[in-house]
C-alpha cells in the first residue's frame, strides 16, 4: 500500500511539472513576440526590407574606343607570329656517365617565313645544346640552329612544321621612324607567353654593345615594357609591322626600368637574309686584318690600323700597306684607315659598320693616313669567305 501511494504521488508531481513548463514556454514566446517590431506596414510604420543577396547590379560596358579596338586587332593579328623559345644544355654525370638535360633559359622569337625560320636574339640561344619553339597554338617543336651573328645579337632557328601552321610577321622599315610614334611589343616576359605591352619610341640612333663587343648602332629606344623573356620578340608599329627586335633593357636591377632597346628592322632584314643563305653574315671585305683596338687606343691613335693585307685581296691590289719592319728591324706603322667615302673612321668598329652599307663588287674610296701623308685609294670590295 505504501508503495502504491508513493507512485501515485510521484505521478501527480510529474503531471503538474510538465504543465508548468508548457505554460511558461507559451508566456515566453508571447513576451518575445511583443518585443519584436511589427512587420505589418501601416500608415505610420515604415517597411523594413530583409536582404536576400549582396550581389550588385552590373553596370553596362561602354563601347570600346577606336584606339582600343585598333590595339586589340593588332595583337590578334600579330600574336600568331610570335613564338616562345626554351633552351637547355646537356650535362654528363662523372660517375655514371648518364646525360641529363638541364633547362637553361627562355626567350621570344617570331616566324620569319613559311619555311619555318624563326628569328631571335643570339644571347637567347647562346651556349645552348637544345632549343624548342612553341607556337601560338601551343604546339612545341625542336629547332635546329641555322646561323647566328654575335655582333648583331641575332640568330636563326628552323622548325619542321606544316606550312599552314606558320604565320610570318609583316615586315616594316626603321629608317623612317619618328620619336613619339606608338609601338607595341609582344613576347614572353618571365615565361608568361603572349604578353602585349605598349609605349612610344623614346629615342632613335642609340648605340649598344653586342656579345662580340662590336657596337650595334641606330638602335631604337622605347618605353614599352621589355622584361627578361621579351628578348628576341618583335617591336611593332601601329600597323602591326615589324620595326625592330627587342634585345636589351637598361636597368640597375635587371628588371624593366622604363628604357628598352630594339635592333632596327633595316639591319635585321639583311642580316637574316645572310644567315639563312650562308649561316653567317657575309660582309664585303677589304682583305685586311686590323690591329687590336686596345693597342691602338693605348698608342693614342685614331682610325683602323692595318696589321696585315691578304694576298690577292682588294686591299693588296690597291696598294694598301700593313705594319712592317725597316732595314734596321724597327717596326714601321702601315696605313691607318681614317675614312670610307665621306664617312669618318675613328676605330675598327667604325670600319666594320661602314662596310655593311655596301655589297661585294661596289667601288669605294678609302682614305688612309700613311706617315704624315693622307692618301685616297679607290678599290672594289671583295666578298667575304
Amino acid at each position: 500500500m505504501k508503495l502504491k501511494a508513493f507512485l501515485k504521488i510521484l505521478s501527480w508531481i510529474a503531471f503538474f511539472g510538465v504543465g508548468y513548463l508548457v505554460g511558461t514556454g507559451s508566456l515566453l514566446k508571447e513576451d518575445i513576440a511583443a518585443e519584436q517590431p511589427s512587420t505589418e506596414v501601416g500608415e505610420d510604420t515604415p517597411a523594413i526590407a530583409t536582404p536576400t543577396s549582396y550581389s550588385r547590379a552590373v553596370t553596362p560596358r561602354r563601347e570600346l574606343s577606336d584606339q582600343e579596338i585598333t590595339t586589340i586587332d593588332l595583337f590578334e593579328d600579330a600574336a600568331p607570329s610570335v613564338t616562345y623559345i626554351n633552351t637547355s644544355t646537356y650535362r654528363q654525370d662523372y660517375w655514371t656517365r648518364d646525360i641529363t638535360e638541364i633547362p637553361q633559359g627562355s626567350g621570344s622569337g617570331f616566324v620569319w617565313d613559311k619555311e619555318g625560320h624563326i628569328v631571335t636574339n643570339f644571347h637567347v640561344i647562346e651556349d645552348a645544346d637544345k632549343a624548342t619553339v612553341t607556337l601560338s597554338d601551343q604546339t612545341t617543336w625542336e629547332a635546329d640552329l641555322v646561323g647566328y651573328a654575335r655582333e648583331k645579337d641575332l640568330a636563326i632557328l628552323r622548325i619542321k612544321v606544316p606550312r599552314e601552321q606558320l604565320v610570318p610577321i609583316p615586315i616594316g622599315t626603321s629608317g623612317d621612324l619618328l620619336v613619339g610614334q606608338s609601338v607595341y611589343a609582344i613576347g614572353n616576359p618571365f615565361g608568361l607567353d603572349q604578353t602585349l605591352t605598349t609605349g612610344i619610341i623614346s629615342a632613335l640612333g642609340r648605340e649598344i654593345k653586342s656579345r662580340a663587343g662590336v657596337p650595334i648602332r641606330d638602335v631604337i629606344q622605347t618605353d614599352a615594357a621589355i622584361n627578361p623573356g621579351n628578348s628576341g620578340g618583335p617591336l611593332l608599329d601601329s600597323q602591326g609591322r615589324l620595326i625592330g627586335v627587342n634585345t636589351a633593357i637598361y636597368s640597375p636591377s635587371g628588371a624593366y626600368a622604363g628604357i628598352g632597346f630594339s635592333i632596327p628592322v633595316d639591319q635585321v632584314n639583311w642580316v637574316v637574309s645572310d644567315l639563312i643563305k650562308y649561316g653567317k653574315v657575309r660582309r664585303p671585305t677589304l682583305g685586311v686584318e686590323l690591329l687590336s683596338q686596345s693597342i691602338v687606343s693605348r698608342a693614342g691613335l685614331e682610325g683602323a690600323v692595318v696589321s696585315d693585307v691578304q694576298s690577292g685581296s682588294a686591299a693588296a691590289n690597291a696598294g694598301i700597306q700593313p705594319i712592317g719592319r725597316n732595314r734596321r728591324g724597327e717596326i714601321v706603322l702601315g696605313d691607318i684607315i681614317v675614312g670610307v667615302n665621306e664617312e669618318k673612321i675613328k676605330n675598327n668598329a667604325d670600319l666594320l659598320l661602314s662596310l655593311e652599307k655596301y655589297k661585294s663588287g661596289d667601288e669605294i674610296e678609302v682614305v688612309v693616313l700613311r706617315g704624315e701623308e693622307t692618301k685616297k685609294i679607290k678599290l672594289v670590295l671583295d666578298p667575304s669567305k
